[in-house]
């Protein structure tokens, strides 16, 4: 990975959570206090959850429990991180990097499902984008890559010509598998090898091509090792 690299796209497909919006203060008080309730080593939990569906990450992380009971345990705890806004912050850049999409197809491409991508957003101060794929439009959870694919579907661009921007390893390996080049964004996305790696939004510069046919990215990032 360059320090400065040029990408060009026909779409944008966003995660939220650690590239939008800085969730993880909240992210660690639930999942630490779910960790010491099931007699788990919580930073081995942490290395599991990001930009996994709950009941995903718990299916990895206690195997011989029912899916209907990991269902059920992830019920309850959306619902206590969608009452859980304290710490919740726009990503640097997170705001103009928005602004400059008008105009330009993208899409909201999250684990979260509608109420918690909603009050995160609305707690970062940042606009939903019109299109979203969220925990209620998928079968399979990231890093299965049926997510991006719908995007991409829902904007009528194929996924070669879609850019994704996510910083979990779930999310990076969703978007390789969709066939998408993936930009990383923050120090968590570095060690999953995206295809550009940026610090936060603010190292991110938005061009519409003048045939108003898609974007021209160029990132400003650095070394992710």
């Amino acid at each position: 990975m360059t320090a400065t690299a040029v990408l060009t796209a026909r779409a944008l497909l966003l995660d939220m959570d650690g590239t939008l919006v800085n969730s993880d203060a909240v992210v660690e008080r639930i999942w630490r206090r779910w960790a010491q309730r099931h007699g788990l080593d919580g930073d081995e939990v942490m290395k599991v959850v990001h930009g996994r569906q709950g009941h995903a990450s718990m299916a990895l992380l206690l195997p011989d429990r029912p899916v209907e009971q990991n269902h059920a345990d992830n019920a309850r705890m959306l619902a206590e991180e969608t009452a859980d806004m304290d710490g919740v912050v726009p990503v640097p850049g997170a705001r103009a990097f928005l602004s400059s999409l008008r105009g330009i197809p993208h899409a909201l491409v999250t684990s979260a499902d509608v109420p918690l991508s909603t009050a995160r957003m609305t707690a970062a101060g940042l606009p939903l984008p019109e299109t979203r794929i969220t925990a209620e439009s998928v079968g399979a959870s990231k890093p299965d890559p049926e997510g991006f694919l719908k995007g991409a579907a829902e904007l009528g661009v194929d996924p070669a010509d879609c850019v994704v921007f996510e910083d979990s390893g779930a999310g990076i390996a969703a978007g390789r598998a969709a066939g998408m080049r993936v930009v990383g964004v923050g120090e968590r996305a570095g060690d999953h090898g995206p295809d550009v790696w940026v610090r936060d939004l603010e190292g991110v510069r938005v061009e519409a091509l003048a045939s108003g046919s898609g974007v021209r990215l160029v990132v400003h990032g650095g070394s992710a090792g």
